[in-house]
């Protein structure tokens, strides 16, 4: 009788088909991203030069509501500074999270990052230019101008890598010569960055040093609007992006056999990247190694489909990147590291283990 019951629970409750299961695994792997990244957000918003205590917390969340009177100086410190600062960190790494799996599903490469093809640079050299000549063309106390600045550094320079890397023959970008003029460009805008540098007052220069290190020590409420709507936004567009770079991993052919207008596929991803990278990188400086590491260590643990990378790309970016904050602020308090530092000493080593594992690599 019981086998009896077992034959007939099969048929009518069948297993689940591999698929739905993989399905399953990636909810809740991106379910427990995002509790990660919530535990993550309460750590770096109580831990810093200063430790909040949950009752203090929650007072400062109380006085917005007019419970007592004016604010102390704890309080303005975590509201101004603390929590801002915490929430930038989760808008920058989800940025650079999701431009380096954009960037590398749409060029089927594993090495590639927004820095790679001129994205990072571009913008540092456009920010570069706002600090030193922001005051001569009236524009340094805008709001948006350095977003401005840093947004068509960027755009220049990733459109102009691509543009040189395409191929007279049949308009196709070779990734070989994609990155060697990527490198090209690097060097350029490095050079202009080192020119400016050069002829810029001293606090101009500081600004453009602390900017190739990266810092988040400029967050505020304003800051995090803007990157956190750009990257939002951004993210939500590259998701509609998510099933023809599925079909382009398969090669460029196969996916204009499969209905994909490739061309149009790169310069909409490539728009994206652009936006998002440079828009966060214009409030924090250069990071390097997060929008290289993320997607590999997601594909190692679920696959590549770019459905789940980028969700994926954004949550576990953010919690890298609010970890390595978390380190800046801890390791030399009450003074701070640049946060560029800290993600280069981890990234490094992280990125030269996944060589030495070249099947984790498409």
């Amino acid at each position: 009788m019981s086998r009896l019951f077992t034959i007939l629970r099969a048929v009518f409750q069948p297993e689940p088909p591999p698929e739905a299961r993989q399905s399953g695994d990636t909810a809740g792997l991106l379910a427990t991203l995002f509790v990660l990244m919530v535990l993550v957000t309460l750590a770096s918003i109580r831990y810093g030069a200063i430790d909040f205590t949950a009752r203090e917390m929650w007072a400062a969340i109380a006085s917005l509501a007019g419970a007592h009177g004016p604010l102390t100086l704890n309080e303005r410190i975590f509201l101004e500074l603390r929590v801002p600062r915490a929430l930038l960190c989760l808008a920058v790494g989800a940025a650079l999270g999701v431009g380096g799996a954009l960037m590398q599903a749409l060029f089927r490469n594993p090495i590639v990052e927004p820095g790679l093809v001129g994205t990072s640079s571009g913008a540092a050299l456009g920010a570069s230019v706002y600090f030193v000549l922001g005051g001569l063309l009236h524009v340094a106390s805008s709001v948006w101008g350095l977003p401005v600045a840093a947004c068509l550094g960027g755009v220049v320079a990733t459109y102009l890598v691509f543009a040189l890397a395409q191929s007279n023959a049949d308009g196709r970008s070779s990734i070989v010569l994609l990155l060697l003029t990527g490198l090209a460009v690097n060097a350029l805008c490095l050079s202009g960055i080192g020119f400016l540098s050069y002829i810029a007052r001293d606090p101009q220069a500081r600004s453009i040093v602390f900017w190739n290190l990266g810092t988040m020590a400029g967050a505020n409420w304003q800051s995090l609007g803007i990157v956190g709507a750009t990257t939002v936004g951004c993210v939500v567009w590259a998701l509609a992006y998510a099933k023809p770079l599925n079909a382009l991993m398969i090669g460029e052919e196969e996916a204009i056999y499969l209905g994909v207008n490739v061309n149009r596929l790169k310069w909409a991803v490539l728009t994206i990247n652009v936006i998002m990278v440079a828009v966060a990188t214009a409030f924090t400086g250069v990071i390097s190694f997060v929008g290289l590491i993320v997607p590999h260590i997601l594909r190692i643990l679920r696959g590549a489909d770019n459905r789940y990378l980028i969700i994926g790309s954004a949550l576990l970016g953010a919690i890298l990147l609010s970890l390595a904050d978390l380190v800046a602020r801890m390791a030399l308090r009450p003074a701070e590291l640049p946060i560029g530092i800290v993600t280069s000493v981890v990234g490094v080593p992280v990125f030269l283990s996944l060589l030495r594992n070249r099947q984790y690599l498409f």
